[in-house]
């Protein structure tokens, strides 16, 4: 039996909707080894904005979860968090308590 992967990504709501669906690209594409198998769920997270996505980032930083962090370097963003992509798991588990109280992007 074929185990699943997931690939979590999270954006910033506050976005304006072009800006939002390019750093979702971004995070999604940096974090993903490439080649992944079909049937991998992926799964578009919201947070608030940058505040609450800088606090997810910490969270997985302080627990130890593989993560790609996406900043946006011209204005008039200049430097600003814009998204975050996990590293496709099979596990999810460990991610739930960073991703449970996040909702889902719509």
């Amino acid at each position: 039996m074929a185990l699943t992967l997931t690939h979590y990504c999270i954006v910033r709501a506050d976005l304006p909707r072009g800006v939002l669906a390019a750093q979702l690209i971004h995070a999604a594409g940096e974090s993903a080894p490439g080649g992944l198998p079909r049937g991998t769920t992926a799964v578009a997270l919201a947070a608030d904005d940058e505040a609450h996505l800088e606090l997810v980032e910490g969270r997985l930083r302080a627990l130890g979860i593989d993560h790609v962090a996406i900043r946006e370097p011209d204005p008039p963003w200049s430097g600003a968090l814009m998204a975050i992509g996990l590293a496709p798991v099979v596990d999810r588990r460990a991610l739930a308590r960073v991703c449970a109280g996040l909702r889902l992007l719509t």
